[in-house]
């Protein structure tokens, strides 16, 4: 279907994330401006821009899918998102905020001292981003495609520029508005046409959605190679602890002025995930009324934008279609920019700035080299979202969630609350949790014909590499307690001492 409403749309989202973009160009002018906001960000504010980068078009898109698809079991993914949120208020929100580290490396190197253990977490934070990256690039090219009949490949490359150009032109001060703004967007993009086709379901008399008895029926098998107990609560603990685990989540805590910042910015986060995500099951019912059965060739990603000009013809359905179009887009522009601002920032500090600075005989200006570094940030997850085999968009970002899950989750908690952990022992666990975890996402990509227990155990990988790779921590730092970081005592003072009391200390006469 063409539809030039929906094309507006789309270019009015890029326009005005550019705009905004281009407000917070004016607002930045230091390092950490660039890189947290100058950790000024209100809670009420930074809770909308979190909101906004974490629903991305697979909450709504690929959750409605995959709920179409396979009944109320996938009802635990939004579950699973939002829960993953109270885990990350009462164990880390706080003294991440402390740490005052700019990345996840940072963080990884302050606590442990270690260069390598900084050089192995940059590295995650550059696989996690890019296998995030690639399906909201794949995504856009195919709600672009969809609404419009654009070519393949438009869709992911307007989302590439535009994000280059937000990213590089105010940093995090550009991204905190512009994910704000699109999470609010969304929510509307979202809701109206929600209600609207609601509505006209119950003022036409259709029929209730028809579906087969095991769809309402929860961990009902979906094929005989099918073990839906094991993958539910494989999928809800990599969703909870892999929220933990995702750089680009973490980065927005060292925005916060304070714990306690971090602490409310978390907690207003949970309303409006709660709030969003009411809707996608409405998607998902409503799908099952207009088509009882998937049509040959559709995915059930698409069902949610089909659906409108299903219900209602004329312009009515374009208008709906447009306003899924342009929240479509919100959610792949404020994800996508949330996720290159923490590659981008790994690959600057890392990669880029050391090796201009030994060409240019020193120091090299940082606002340079973080520009360039967005661009390669945003340019490399493109490219392979153009030869990578589409796994669908909710899929990709569980494996994303499920990698995180097995590698920093465990590094972020143990490292945060356990002072006996040793360097050894964090780097075992990272690097046991990470080869777990990607030999399992690599099989599930490249093998197609995976079934029975060895199919449901590596396509979900959460429920095994996850412990397996925090038991490895705690054992190797037990047997190597000469390996504890020799200020760890400090450091964990640092990261829970409120900052009243150490302010209060601070003030203390000598």
């Amino acid at each position: 279907m063409s539809n030039p409403l929906s094309l507006a749309a789309v270019v009015l989202v890029c326009l005005t994330t550019l705009a905004v973009g281009g407000l917070g160009l004016r607002l930045s002018r230091r390092t950490s401006d660039f890189y947290v906001a100058g950790r000024a960000v209100s809670p009420r504010l930074n809770a909308s821009a979190i909101g906004g980068e974490y629903l991305s078009a697979a909450s709504f898109l690929g959750v409605a899918g995959l709920i179409y698809d396979q009944g109320v079991d996938m009802v635990w993914l939004p579950v699973g998102y939002t829960l993953g949120y109270l885990v990350l208020l009462v164990i880390v929100a706080a003294p991440m905020r402390r740490s005052g580290a700019y990345t996840l490396p940072d963080f990884a190197e302050a606590r442990l001292g270690s260069r390598a253990i900084r050089l192995v977490s940059s590295a995650l934070v550059i696989g996690i981003g890019c296998l995030y990256l690639i399906p909201q690039f794949q995504g856009a090219s195919l709600t672009l495609s969809l609404v419009t009949g654009a070519p393949a490949w438009a869709g992911g490359f307007v989302v590439m520029v535009v994000i280059a150009l937000a990213v590089g032109a105010g940093g995090m001060r550009s991204i905190t508005l512009v994910q704000a703004m699109q999470y609010w967007i969304k929510l509307t993009a979202l809701a109206v046409p929600a209600f609207v086709l609601l509505a006209l379901w119950f003022r036409s008399g259709a029929p209730s959605p028809q579906v087969d008895p095991s769809w309402h029926v929860p961990l009902s098998p979906t094929s005989p190679d099918d073990h839906p107990t094991y993958r539910t609560v494989s999928i809800v603990l990599a969703l909870c602890l892999g929220t933990m685990g995702l750089p680009h989540v973490l980065v927005r805590y060292y925005t916060n002025p304070d714990g306690v910042g971090a602490r409310r910015t978390t907690v207003t986060v949970i309303a409006l995930l709660g709030t969003f995500y009411l809707l996608p099951p409405i998607y998902a019912a409503l799908g099952r009324v207009a088509y009882p059965t998937l049509p040959a060739g559709v995915g059930s990603d698409t069902i949610v934008l089909r659906l409108p000009e299903t219900f209602v013809d004329g312009l009515t359905g374009q208008l709906l279609t447009a306003m899924l179009a342009g929240g479509a887009f919100a959610a792949f522009l404020s994800t996508a920019s949330g996720l290159a601002m923490s590659v981008t920032g790994v690959i600057d500090q890392e990669l880029l700035r050391p090796r201009l600075a030994r060409f240019a005989g020193g120091d090299v200006p940082g606002i340079r080299g973080f520009r360039i570094s967005a661009v390669l940030a945003v340019l490399v997850p493109y490219v392979l979202s153009r030869v990578a085999e589409p796994l669908g968009l909710a899929t990709t970002v569980g494996l994303a969630f499920a990698l995180a899950a097995a590698t920093f989750a465990p590094l972020i908690m143990l490292g945060v609350w356990w002072r006996r952990l040793s360097t050894w022992g964090a780097m075992a666990g990272l690097l046991v949790g990470g080869t777990a975890a990607l030999s399992s996402i690599v099989t599930t990509m490249v093998v197609d014909d995976l079934g029975g227990w060895a199919g449901a155990i590596l396509a979900n990988p959460a429920m095994w590499a996850t412990p397996l790779a925090l038991a490895t921590a705690v054992i190797v730092s037990l047997a190597t307690p000469g390996r504890i970081p020799a200020g760890t005592t400090r450091t964990m003072v640092r990261l829970h001492t409120p900052e009243r009391v150490a302010l209060a200390r601070s003030r203390l006469p000598e």
